[in-house]
């Protein structure tokens, strides 16, 4: 009876893939009090500022249906964020609130790519990305990053020899989550000439911006810094990283406001608007929170420094220091199982990391570790991690 009921559902649910991440988790958590490092959030709560914006507005009964594309105060505070942060006007007409990074993916999949689609995306990759386009009948296609002395880059050569009549966009995840390549301005030059010649959407998944660790940017570069008006491009974002708000579940979408209507009409179909009282805390953390990312991205590149200088001790793992994102993606020698190798880090040092199998191609072999901890708890896991690597 199971199977008939699964048979009968259509294959874009029944073939999504299950995550890897999801399976080293559950190990994790049956074997007790480990260390988390396989997820990607940091070890500080939401700050009470933020809480509290929240519990003023449900304390003032502000849970009723609202703006399907956000409420206009927290798209000027949206706007006038980004406008600093990038350094061009950008009108709160082009900011669409929805609920998480994860449905701004959702939606700018829906806009570019369905059935008989394709979508490019660099791989080793957040595995959302990849099962959000199969999740629309579209087809990812994974254009491995190549390794070497440099740490990880984008190959343009590959990404161009993958585009068929049928691709439809590119899916640019830079600082990239779990490499930590970064585009250079240059790059992202040439991947929008890519785009143009070929008529291709790019979905700008630049969550990550903030923490960039070359040199004293103040953030990474950005397809905002090449871009002209009627380029196709969708930036999708979240308050989940900078601002400790994983469980918040809110981001946004932002696109040339000629769109509106259509982004729009995915929000109300899918969620039907974001919940007040989280859009006020959203508010509170963009106009009273950037000590709070300056700290997180402080914290990041001290613990990014502290691991990186652990794991190369033990003298048998091969890995660059990420130019970006808080993430340490490693290898082992002579580890290819990274699954097994995860689970047996588990058992031996109580510390959890994701497999790299969870990332697609060029991943296996890899283990992801997130970095965004305080420095005491990450030279803790560091240490276990060290002693534990020279036993495998």
């Amino acid at each position: 009876m199971t199977s008939s009921l699964l048979a009968s559902l259509r294959p874009e649910a029944t073939e999504a893939p299950a995550s890897g991440i999801v399976e080293l988790s559950k190990y994790a958590r049956a074997a007790g009090d480990v260390i988390q490092l396989w997820v990607g959030e940091g070890d500080m709560p939401t700050p009470a500022f933020i809480s509290e914006a929240a519990t003023r507005s449900l304390a003032a009964g502000e849970t009723t249906y609202t703006w399907q594309r956000g409420i206009p105060e927290l798209r000027q505070a949206i706007a006038a964020y980004a406008s600093n942060l990038y350094g061009r006007p950008l009108s709160p007409e082009r900011f669409f609130v929805c609920g998480s990074g994860m449905q701004a993916i959702q939606i700018a999949m829906t806009m570019v790519a369905g059935p008989g689609d394709e979508v490019i995306i660099p791989s080793p990759t957040w595995p959302n990305a990849p099962a959000a386009a199969g999740l629309r009948g579209a087809t990812p296609v994974l254009v491995e990053l190549t390794h070497g002395n440099r740490g990880w880059q984008i190959d343009l050569e590959r990404i161009a020899a993958a585009i068929t009549p049928r691709t439809k966009a590119l899916f640019v995840n830079t600082p990239s989550n779990p490499t930590g390549w970064t585009a250079t301005r240059q790059e992202l030059v040439d991947i929008l000439a890519l785009a143009r010649k070929h008529g291709l959407w790019i979905i700008a998944d630049e969550i990550y911006t903030r923490f960039v660790w070359t040199g004293e940017a103040k953030r990474a570069p950005s397809f905002h810094d090449v871009r002209e008006d009627g380029d196709r491009i969708l930036w999708v974002n979240t308050f989940s990283k900078n601002w400790a708000m994983t469980g918040w579940r809110m981001g946004w979408v932002e696109a040339d406001p000629a769109l509106g209507d259509v982004i729009e009409n995915l929000i109300q179909y899918s969620t039907s608007g974001s919940p007040i009282f989280i859009q006020r805390a959203g508010i509170a953390a963009l106009e009273r929170g950037e000590s709070l990312v300056e700290h997180q991205i402080a914290k990041a590149r001290r613990a990014r420094d502290i691991v990186s200088a652990a794991v190369e001790r033990t003298g048998r793992c091969h890995f660059s220091r990420p130019d970006g994102a808080f993430y340490l993606f490693f290898g082992i020698e002579g580890v290819t199982d990274s699954m097994a190798a995860a689970m047996r880090l588990v058992d031996l040092a109580k510390v959890g990391l994701a497999p790299g199998s969870a990332f697609g191609a060029g991943g296996e072999g890899h283990l992801r570790l997130c970095y965004l901890r305080s420095p005491e708890q990450i030279e803790i896991a560091a240490g276990r991690l060290a002693d534990a690597i020279r036993q495998l």
